[in-house]
């Protein structure tokens, strides 16, 4: 190469340089070259780096930190968990933990069963030793007490009553059906028509069977009683 060639191409290397843009430091870019020229033009093919990320201030995260305890501390004083509720019944359905074995416990239901038969019959033929006896004086108190100074009518040859009547079974068979009767109709929970009842059907044909001549008191006198012989038997 002649002076001349290498004075000009030193002449137009330098017109190339001023020519590139300058970045803030006062040197030429640098930018991939595309040929076997770039180091001749003294540029590198490495890229520029970049810019680093800034780390976060610590100042602000400590802050941030602060204010979320301070928030929950806050919420906490205001509505303060149930420590001493109790377990949530579904919760411990399905952990197993509370279940029982056996059948569940039996429920007493109300029932409208028909109450039990008595130990005795109520009638009082079909009664024998201390329970006939019982039943024979609640009847007397009874007849004595309320039936005689009530119904009783005077005493006559047409209408007799004997003094022992308790001895006559047939008397105390009578009366006893009559007080059985006396209880049902007028009792408390009786209907209101039931102490009519018990006059029209039960008291007055009691009576009249009881003060006929020829009924369980034939014979028999104030102060005198006279015990009745049974038909015969064959």
């Amino acid at each position: 190469m002649t002076p001349n060639t290498e004075r000009d191409a030193t002449d137009n290397l330098s017109a190339i340089r001023h020519s590139v843009p300058s970045n803030r430091f006062g040197t030429p870019e640098e930018e991939p070259a595309s040929d076997g020229h770039s180091a001749a033009l003294g540029w590198s093919r490495t890229a520029p780096s970049p810019p680093a990320t800034p780390d976060p201030p610590t100042e602000s995260l400590d802050e941030a930190f602060s204010a979320l305890k301070h928030a929950e501390s806050l919420s906490e004083a205001v509505d303060p968990p149930d420590r001493g509720a109790s377990p949530d019944p579904q919760s411990s359905a399905d952990d197993g933990s509370s279940r029982t074995e056996g059948p569940p416990p039996a429920v007493d239901t109300p029932t409208d069963e028909p109450a039990p038969p008595p130990d005795s019959p109520p009638f009082i033929l079909y009664k024998s030793g201390s329970d006939f006896s019982s039943a024979l004086s609640s009847l007397v108190t009874w007849v004595n007490g309320l039936l005689l100074p009530v119904y009783g009518r005077e005493v006559s040859s047409t209408e007799p009553w004997c003094t022992r009547w308790y001895e006559h079974m047939e008397a105390v068979a009578q009366l006893y059906g009559l007080w059985m009767a006396w209880q049902e109709l007028t009792g408390e929970r009786s209907a209101l028509t039931g102490p009519a009842a018990w006059h029209r059907d039960y008291l007055t044909p009691v009576m009249m069977a009881m003060r006929n001549p020829s009924g369980p008191f034939a014979g028999c006198k104030p102060g005198q009683h006279r015990a009745k012989q049974p038909p015969p038997t064959e």
